[in-house]
């Protein structure tokens, strides 16, 4: 017996030496949601909480590229430091005219083989998480194609969804497809994958009694490409870049970046009810204007004619009709659509801008984006795709005195 006294403290203190330290959280400026990074056998993870509801199991983290796997093999570098993100911008035409966004900031360092590999860093609002990637120069490499990001989002078990399944590649009108065109399904069982397809941002969660989680991505731009959500067992979804089929299969569909370089961000907005989905400026928050426009941009009413008469009255004089209409309302704008090239012209068109300017009232244009990636045969074509006719083209509306554009078929890749 005195020899199981003896021991029994010697147990409990070797136990107590290997206790762990708590896994770093970042929580939102009012302290409810909370976002929990780990670093489990060399692999990094994160889940979420909204007032102590779990809203993401913990769910993978991570890129794999071919200067390296930066999803396993990871160790913490330097210690979590959490900083704030206060300030204030104007939206002219989105939900709110004013926005005053405040978060907390932490940046999770790993290295591998001893070596500085990979920053994690998410923000964190009151109701919104956003995270992306920062990948370092890897010996002599100053570049890296990212070949699959592993970032998924485990959803609990009884969450149903709102989801647009993605097409296949290159199918639909005039292979314009995949796009937005097609519907949302409602109420829809958790783990399936849209045709096999997966599906396209935005994508909104039902759990239950918690409430609502709404995943999307933001700050995507010419330097890496737009992605989709893809659906697997176990309520588990991931990051999905291009199929490579799209864009008629020329090109890649795996994006790549300068090191050090950075991904775009990836945001989850979560509520117990709707109210924070639908109010979410988060696509704005977190990122900043790429340049200064030239002229302050003017928000304006307009008519379109299409939409009642579709390509067959993009003709001279119904535009004529819907310049009148457009005054008459107080509008500054008409949008003339598809097919003007050739069933007004261009002449024709410049006529329009004068007869427009007479009554207070500027155009818009209708152009196909498409070079080689679909068969849309609306004109004009072969224009935006290409810088040289594309800015002479801008000069020529210029001169006319065109407002803007609207650009149509726009390759999704």
């Amino acid at each position: 017996m005195k020899r199981l006294i003896l021991w029994l403290p010697l147990w409990l203190c070797g136990y107590v030496g290997q206790a762990q330290t708590p896994d770093p959280v970042v929580s939102s400026p009012d302290g409810k949601l909370v976002v929990t990074v780990s670093l489990e056998t060399g692999k990094p993870t994160y889940s979420i909480s909204l007032n102590g509801k779990p809203f993401l199991a913990r769910s993978p983290l991570g890129l794999k590229t071919n200067v390296g796997d930066f999803s396993e093999g990871l160790a913490a570098g330097k210690p979590v430091a959490i900083t704030k993100i206060d300030r204030s911008y104007e939206l002219k035409t989105i939900k709110k005219s004013n926005v005053h966004y405040v978060a907390n900031e932490g940046i999770f360092s790993y290295s591998k083989d001893n070596a500085p590999a990979i920053d994690i860093t998410f923000r964190v609002s009151n109701n919104d998480v956003a995270f992306k990637y920062k990948v370092y120069p890897q010996k002599a490499s100053r570049s890296c194609v990212v070949n699959e990001e592993k970032t998924g989002f485990v959803l609990p078990t009884g969450t149903t969804t709102f989801l647009s399944a993605q097409s296949k590649a290159m199918v639909g009108f005039a292979r314009t497809m995949p796009s937005y065109e097609i519907p949302y399904t409602v109420d829809d069982t958790l783990g399936e994958n849209g045709r096999s397809n997966g599906y396209t941002f935005p994508c909104l969660f039902n759990l239950n009694s918690n409430g609502w989680v709404l995943i999307s991505e933001a700050g995507v731009d010419s330097r890496y490409c737009g992605s989709r959500l893809i659906g697997h067992a176990d309520g588990l979804y991931t990051i999905g870049f291009p199929m490579p089929d799209e864009n008629n299969g020329i090109g890649t569909s795996a994006p790549g970046i300068p090191l050090p370089g950075e991904t775009p961000w990836r945001t989850i907005t979560v509520g117990e009810t709707l109210a924070p989905i639908v109010e979410t400026t988060v696509p704005f928050d977190v990122v900043e204007p790429r340049y200064k426009g030239s002229q302050p941009y003017e928000y304006t009413k307009g008519s379109w004619s299409w939409i009642i008469g579709m390509d067959g009255r993009t003709v001279y004089d119904e535009q004529v009709r819907y310049i009148d209409f457009s005054a008459a309302m107080g509008y500054k704008t008409v949008l003339v659509d598809a097919l003007w090239d050739t069933q007004i012209g261009r002449d024709k068109v410049a006529e329009l801008a004068r007869y427009a300017a007479t009554k207070g009232v500027s155009l818009y244009l209708w152009y196909n984006s498409n070079g080689y990636w679909n068969d849309a045969p609306q004109g004009p074509r072969g224009i935006m795709d290409n810088t040289i006719a594309r800015r002479k083209e801008m000069a020529w509306m210029k001169r006319i005195g065109v407002k803007g554009i609207k650009v149509d078929f726009f390759w999704r890749g």
